[in-house]
């Protein structure tokens, strides 16, 4: 007895062919996506910028073999590196998530849609440089806030209703795919071709949660994100050379991607493409956190000025009730040992007793130097310790509902007196609703980041045109660059 499968090749997968027709032809018409894309580029870099102060990030960066230069390569930020398109994304999207401190989004599936950036900046400098050598035109920066428009809102409406990391799966899957889609564009490809691309993208293996979740969090987090956009631009590349696709990578029975990796069932949308995601992401602005606890941490810092106008400390503390949302008890809500910066960062509890104790919470709070500090480190985990975690079912309901989004938390903390204090954010500093607030915050972080690596007259250069829209959008991709060159 035998059986047969059609062998005859079907159409491609609607989900892939959405994306390439989104990709390649939906004209971006939102002034407030554009000035928005424009202060996602600036805090992008400057997180870049701020990664390189630390030698766990920079020891991954540069080419593979040393040494090497690629003639009319793409640069890195903040470097002398001039790398080839693939490996300068890696570089690029590395220092972009290192210090989780880059825009989110939250839904179904979370992720940081500005990770993208290191693979569309890359190609962008990688093809303007290119033509310049040959006396073609070269790319212009209104063509990578496109891209990121669209990276943004690939990667954030199909997380808008579809959980990757209930399967197991890390979000960067949904930064592949999108990277692969605006990198095809930039790179000229067909629809066939990008739709090859993005079959590609699908049919890879995915990489698994297992580095963001206690007992095993690590570094690879802060990586991740770069090794996927990389990986975007090498398999856009190999479509553009001719390499064929695989129409079914999503629907193929028993190999496709849904029923190898999403337990046979197929993904559902809320809305069409257009610019939703980047008119609504979410910036981080004052900490970096991981941004189901922002709010967190903005009550535990009104908090502690509470507790100074009454005579009293952290240690005067007796229990902390953390009111929150699932989504945050599934990912950081931790207790017992944290292992290395990894761990703390993704510890809302470790992320509420630093600003109590310390009145801050800076990506240098999360290194040894601190946890690990004989006087420090002991206060740190003896206020953890008197920390409980409970869901708020409204809490959940907001986050989810399309028209609040918020990320709640709510802090109450009793004192040894009989005192109780209550404090609760709704929705953070860098969320819509509090877009004019934050914007100039936003503008003052990227300063910040600036003189960490320029002298000032080019810090003075980089914000100029940053900050003037028409001169922005015009500039050649690869002077713009030059300018965060050392």
């Amino acid at each position: 007895m035998s059986s047969h499968s059609s062998n005859e090749r079907p159409a491609p997968d609607k989900v892939i062919a959405d994306i390439a027709d989104y990709t390649l032809s939906y004209e971006i018409d939102s002034e407030l996506a554009y000035s928005t894309a424009r202060y996602c580029l600036m805090d992008t870099l400057g997180c870049g910028l701020e990664a390189l102060e630390y030698p766990a990030c920079t020891k991954l960066l540069g080419p593979i073999a040393p040494g090497t230069v690629v003639p009319h390569g793409a640069r890195v930020p903040g470097t002398a590196f001039q790398l080839d398109p693939v490996q300068a994304a890696f570089n690029i999207g590395a220092m972009i998530r290192w210090l989780d401190f880059n825009d989110t989004w939250l839904a179904a599936e979370w992720g940081h849609p500005s990770d993208n950036l290191g693979g569309i900046l890359a190609t962008a400098d990688w093809l303007s440089r290119t033509a310049i050598a040959e006396g073609k035109p070269p790319l212009r920066m209104r063509q990578v806030l496109t891209a990121m428009i669209k990276a943004h809102e690939i990667q954030g409406c199909i997380a808008l209703e579809n959980s990757f990391n209930k399967v197991g799966l890390d979000h960067v899957v949904l930064v592949k795919v999108a990277s692969t889609a605006v990198v095809s564009q930039l790179l000229g490809l067909s629809r066939e071709q990008t739709m090859a691309a993005l079959s590609l993208a699908w049919v890879d293996g995915q990489s698994l949660r297992t580095y963001r979740h206690a007992p095993n969090t690590g570094s690879r987090k802060s990586w991740a994100a770069g090794d996927a956009t990389s990986r975007a631009v090498r398999l856009a590349l190999m479509a553009r050379a001719g390499e064929l696709g695989y129409p079914s990578a999503l629907t193929a029975k028993t190999w496709g991607f849904y029923d190898v990796s999403f337990k046979g069932r197929e993904f559902s949308f809320q809305r069409s493409y257009a610019s939703y995601v980047m008119e609504n992401v979410l910036f981080k602005i004052s900490y970096p956190a991981e941004f189901h606890a922002q709010t967190a941490v903005e009550a535990a810092m009104t908090l502690r000025a509470r507790l100074e106008k009454l005579g009293k400390t952290a240690e005067d503390i007796q229990e902390i009730t953390i009111r929150t949302h699932e989504a945050c008890l599934r990912i950081i809500d931790k207790k017992g040992p944290l292992a290395n910066p990894a761990d703390r960062d993704h510890c809302v509890q470790y992320m509420i007793a630093v600003p109590l104790l310390f009145g801050r919470l800076t990506a240098a709070d999360y290194e040894d130097a601190v946890a690990a500090d004989p006087i420090f480190g002991p206060r740190i985990d003896a206020l953890r310790a008197k920390m409980e975690c409970i869901e708020e079912p409204a809490f959940t309901a907001d986050y989810h509902d399309p028209e609040k989004r918020s990320i709640a938390n709510a802090l109450r903390v009793a004192l040894n007196d009989g005192t109780v204090l209550e404090e609760t954010v709704e929705y953070p500093i860098g969320h819509r609703r509090r877009r004019e607030e934050g914007l100039p915050l936003l503008v003052n972080k990227f300063r910040t980041n600036l003189r960490r690596r320029f002298a000032e007259d080019r810090q003075r250069k980089i914000l100029e045109v940053s900050l003037d829209r028409d001169r922005l959008e015009s500039m050649p991709v690869h002077e713009y660059v030059d300018l965060y060159a050392v």
